[in-house]
């Protein structure tokens, strides 16, 4: 009975109502992957904005003004500009930042991707030397300071006691104006090494190892696999360890000379970055400050350029 009865109901019930389609979304798929994008990098964008493009534009602005201290500006048009091409002690600022910048970026290269091929090495403990290594990266630099000029005493420092204990003669290490400046380059290499090892160790991770072991059944050697192998391919990596240990090394270092020599002595350690701190903050002249930035700024710009043009900016294809 049943079964006969339902082609009756199907009958007479009402047309059944079509499924409704899903809504159309208003934007394409790739405008919506274009805002998702710009969601994500505006906050960045906005910090970057906030914190480094007003300030800097805000420095050129002041750079045009004579600061009296006490809120009043006249302006001095490129009169800032033409004290600092004949101030001796900006060039003599700048001579010793291009040493500091000489020395620290190939010893701090050198040392950092060394660490780097050590710890990538299955060897016992390896975790443990890679935290030492970074480990004082992650220290306030104020704090690394403090520790390195009680170490470099000249009387009770540990690094002179340690010579001493084997005969040697001690030494000034940041007293002496021959000295100084290779001891913060020191200090800070052994701040900054962790932090590029790191770096260099993710470099070498992304090589795959079937390119090691053809090398070894063709009879490479250690050297020849690093050559013909490893350098090639951490020129991306190369490229950008060097950049950001130059910038670094021209806007930075002025913790360490603040804590350990104050610029001395004889202004042997005055890197360019502290004389610019010393005219703005120690003798109020806002302006010539903000001049000496701008240029130190232009400098690094140009410098950074140089790099992008010699490394071609850590491309594979270096037969172009």
């Amino acid at each position: 009975m049943s079964d006969l009865a339902a082609p009756e109901r199907t009958a007479s019930a009402a047309p059944a109502a079509r499924p409704k389609e899903p809504p159309q979304p208003r934007l394409s798929r790739k405008h919506r992957e274009w805002l998702a994008a710009a969601l994500f990098l505006l906050p960045d964008c906005i910090g970057l904005l906030v914190f480094v493009g007003i300030p800097m534009v805000l420095s050129v602005v002041l750079s045009f003004f004579q600061v009296s201290g006490f809120g009043s500006y006249e302006w001095v048009g490129l009169g800032n500009y033409e004290r600092m091409l004949g101030d001796p002690l900006f060039w003599d600022s700048m001579k010793i930042t291009g040493i500091y910048v000489l020395v620290l970026v190939p010893v701090l290269f050198v040392v950092s991707l060394g660490l780097g091929l050590l710890v990538k090495q299955n060897l016992p403990g390896v975790s443990i030397f890679r935290t030492i290594f970074f480990l004082p990266y992650v220290i306030s630099l104020v704090v690394v300071g403090l520790l390195w000029k009680f170490m470099l005493d000249e009387q009770i420092g540990v690094v002179n006691k340690a010579f001493r204990s084997v005969g040697l003669e001690g030494e000034s290490w940041l007293g002496d104006p021959d000295i100084a400046l290779y001891s913060i380059i020191a200090v800070f290499i052994w701040v900054m090494m962790g932090y590029y090892m790191i770096i260099f160790l993710a470099g070498l991770q992304e090589i795959p190892r079937e390119y090691y072991e053809a090398a070894r059944i063709d009879g490479a050697g250690p050297w020849t696999q690093f050559r013909t192998i490893t350098w090639p391919l951490l020129r991306p990596t190369s490229f950008f360890v060097l950049l950001m240990s130059t910038v670094a090394a021209i806007t930075g270092g002025f913790e360490l000379v603040f804590v350990l020599t104050e610029g001395g002595p004889a202004n042997s350690t005055s890197l360019a970055i502290f004389y610019i701190y010393q005219q703005a903050f120690v003798f109020g002249e806002y302006g010539y400050s903000a001049a000496m930035g701008t240029a130190l700024v232009l400098a690094m710009v140009l410098v950074s350029g140089v790099i992008f043009k010699i490394t071609k900016g850590g491309r594979f294809d270096d037969g172009d």
